[in-house]
């Protein structure tokens, strides 16, 4: 099965019968991508390889990457939903586990009702996250030697939806001509001022300590997808000491890791970065459905993006994420995860799918251009700045060749962990499998059917409906089909 937009034709990852028929496609591509033609032993994988960092082991090259699945309890702490997700995480084999998923540093600043956050009375709930994927991963492999955890903290900016109604509460950086309109503000008031940002950095500080208390061995400052210290970044426009030059602009990191080393000193701080971002895009009704930038007539040079060409909007330039690298070197950040783009206004950029969820557009180009996109990102960041261990991203939507992907990206040193999103939750045994040699099961891939988007756009919590049995049994899953057959029905 293929899709046609308009005169391109995307074959799916599954029609590719052989490696070699899919690194064929793969080299027609405009941004290539590495694929090994076979998987090395397990006692000789570049994946099983262990490594460190800052005296801490990390026993192989795969990482399990955050994600929100909007289950948790109105009052921040986890569900079941949440644990049976992290004891999988657990199971999975992978030494680092990024995140788990996003955590809130304030109630307000969540992206749904349900999301995590940190407080004083929820660590009880972070302390049992984290023992049930530990307890998981004693279980299966008999220890957690070489086992890294962290939690991932943020504040959800221009997409807070924290109450129970679902409303979009939106805090900004600075006002943003397209996206403005597209997320509901109207006027200043959603604007952080200076000072409350000053306020913000303690929220950060305590949350991190708090996580340390409870035993995650780092915390990733979130600076990635739109969210506000992504945001942030490109505050260009923003005056005041937030806003303006890229001092200003990473002003917010420096204090919140100097409140970090001063508060919880054992910490390991990560930092996860959208290296790049693209103009928003929108669905072009002329093209079906396709997914088209935006219109910045009048907007030239663009400055409302970060690690774009001012000038050419839809092009990469590295130019200051590879200075804000460089400073979370200086800072003492010892893990980068590497990412782009939004999953809000240019999800085919951030998150490759051949379905688009209820809320998105089919693709404007192969997903596969996407993966390579986000690799080759990650590749000339980590090569311009060693010394961090870096974490690529990108991988979910190569299905049945991941794996030979990932040995490749890690054998070549273009970053030093693969990193798997989605692909965890249809298929958590994979890391264990391709490193202890078994028979990979093709039937537990991530076909990228965006259901696990899908639900969360729609008041429902997040998960594999397709594929995952647990979730497929839930009446979530109902409810997502239906869904997806009023928006086929166009009604």
């Amino acid at each position: 099965m293929s899709r046609s937009t308009a005169s391109l034709v995307i074959p799916r990852v599954a029609s590719f019968k052989t490696v070699t028929a899919f690194r064929a496609h793969l080299a027609s591509l405009p941004i290539q991508m590495e694929c090994d033609e076979a998987l090395l032993p397990p006692e000789s994988s570049p994946l099983g390889r262990p490594t460190s960092v800052a005296g801490r082991s990390i026993g192989n090259r795969f990482a399990v990457q955050p994600m929100e699945g909007w289950d948790g309890t109105l009052d921040g702490a986890p569900s079941e939903h949440t644990l049976r997700r992290w004891r999988n995480f657990g199971l999975s084999g992978a030494k680092l586990i990024w995140g788990g998923e996003a955590i809130a540093v304030r109630p307000e600043g969540r992206a749904n009702p349900n999301q995590l956050y940190c407080s004083e009375s929820n660590r009880a709930g972070l302390e049992k996250l984290l023992e049930a994927l530990k307890g998981a991963h004693r279980e299966r492999y008999g220890g957690i030697d070489g086992l890294l955890v962290g939690a991932q903290l943020t504040h959800s900016g221009r997409f807070c939806r924290p109450d129970p109604d679902g409303k979009v509460r939106p805090r900004i950086a600075y006002r943003h001509p397209i996206l403005d309109p597209m997320f509901g503000v109207r006027d200043d008031s959603a604007l952080f001022t200076d000072m409350e940002l000053d306020g913000l950095v303690e929220d950060f500080v305590q949350a991190a300590r708090q996580a340390g208390e409870a035993g995650f061995g780092f915390v990733d400052v979130k600076h990635c997808h739109g969210y506000l210290l992504h945001e942030l970044l490109s505050a260009r426009a923003r005056p005041g000491r937030y806003g303006g030059s890229l001092d200003n602009r990473t002003r917010l990191l420096r204090e919140i890791t100097a409140g970090i080393r001063r508060d919880a000193p054992g910490l390991l701080i990560g930092v996860r970065v959208s290296v790049f971002d693209m103009v928003p895009f929108r669905k072009a009704p002329e093209a079906g459905s396709v997914g088209t930038p935006a219109d910045i007539s009048g907007l030239r040079p663009y400055r409302f993006a970060f690690g774009v060409d001012a000038d050419q909007p839809t092009k990469i330039d590295l130019t200051e994420p590879i200075q804000f690298l460089k400073l979370c070197r200086e800072l003492g950040v010892s893990l980068i995860n590497l990412t782009g783009g939004s999953p809000y206004y240019n999800p085919h950029i951030q998150r490759p799918a051949f379905f688009p969820p209820s809320d998105g557009y089919a693709p404007p180009e192969d997903p596969l251009t996407g993966c390579a996109r986000l690799m080759a990102a990650a590749a000339e960041c980590a090569r311009a700045v060693p010394g961090p261990l870096y974490v690529g991203t990108g991988y979910s939507y190569l299905q049945d060749y991941l794996p030979l992907v990932a040995q490749a990206q890690v054998r070549l040193g273009h970053v030093h962990f693969a990193g798997l999103g989605r692909s965890t939750l249809s298929y958590p045994d994979l890391p264990h499998d391709v490193l202890s040699g078994a028979k990979l099961d093709s039937k537990r891939y991530c076909r990228t059917f965006s259901d696990c988007t899908t639900g969360p756009r729609n008041g429902m919590i997040s998960g594999c409906f397709p594929l995952d049995p647990y979730y497929k049994a839930l009446p979530e899953a109902r409810r997502v089909k239906e869904v997806k057959a009023r928006l086929a029905a166009g009604t």
